[in-house]
């Protein structure tokens, strides 16, 4: 996603110059190239596909319309499997059209998980719940902090159901570090992902992530963290800027890079 203007061959060949070792895919540009395409495409490649983006949005109250979320998310477990990641991550969903209920949103996303967490343990895939900045809780996302997600996901064993710590999303909470100690401990830190905190937001603050270094965050002090509590695995960046799409994507790539080499390594 964070060059989402680049074709899947793009942006693998684009990896493949620059020694990226691995990619997190969104289902989207997936299903646009076929599913069983991609997943040669980075098979060839020699690519590791990191994670799948997203499965989630458990929260409708209509049963219909849940069955209808139970069921992508089962496509989307499945097509984890295919192309060859062990996690899926989870956008849980917002509160429904006219709602004010954050706790019943809430419990209708451990309902799901219930049901899903068996499924993807078949198929060998984890599921990764990504705690989103508060300002997402309406629309977006009820679970708001890194103890939500664990709440939620201790619930059911760690290798169905773990989280995802996002920079973006976490670095304001001064309760985030010893979370994500828990989370290591139990063995459910999934994915861990970076993208800076710039100001202002844009209208609609969905696109405001901002490239590593131009912001708030500390990425050094969260990595250590992560690292502190166990995690050794792959690290994404994910970024939604309207900027950084309207660049040239390799450049955009490139850039990322190295300000992952300058800020992290």
């Amino acid at each position: 996603m964070t060059v989402k203007q680049l074709s899947l061959p793009e942006l693998i060949d684009a990896c493949l110059e620059l020694g990226v070792p691995g990619v997190g895919l969104w289902r989207e540009p997936v299903q646009s190239y076929g599913l069983d395409a991609t997943a040669k495409l980075v098979r060839e490649a020699g690519l590791a596909v990191t994670t799948l983006c997203r499965g989630g949005f458990f929260t409708a109250i209509d049963p219909d319309e849940r069955a209808a979320a139970l069921a992508d998310n089962r496509r989307a477990v499945e097509e984890a499997a295919t192309l060859g990641t062990d996690t899926l991550v989870l956008v849980s969903g917002g509160l429904p059209a006219g709602s004010r209920d954050l706790h019943g949103a809430r419990e209708r996303i451990a309902d799901a998980l219930a049901e899903l967490g068996p499924y993807a343990e078949q198929h060998g895939v984890r599921l990764a719940i990504e705690p989103l900045h508060p300002m997402f809780a309406s629309d977006r996302c009820v679970v708001s902090t890194l103890t939500q997600a664990l709440d939620l996901a201790e619930r059911f064993p760690a290798h169905q159901v773990g989280v995802t710590v996002d920079t973006y999303h976490i670095w304001w909470d001064d309760q985030a570090p010893a979370q994500i100690a828990r989370a290591g401990a139990g063995g459910r830190i999934h994915t861990f992902q970076l993208a800076d905190w710039t100001t202002p937001l844009p209208e609609g603050v969905l696109n405001g992530r901002g490239q590593i270094g131009d912001g708030a965050i500390d990425m050094r002090e969260w990595k250590g963290y992560v690292e502190a509590a166990g995690y050794t695995g792959p690290i994404e960046v994910e970024l939604f800027n309207d900027a950084l799409w309207a660049r040239d994507g390799r450049e955009v790539l490139a850039e990322t890079a190295q300000r992952f080499l300058i800020h992290l390594a």
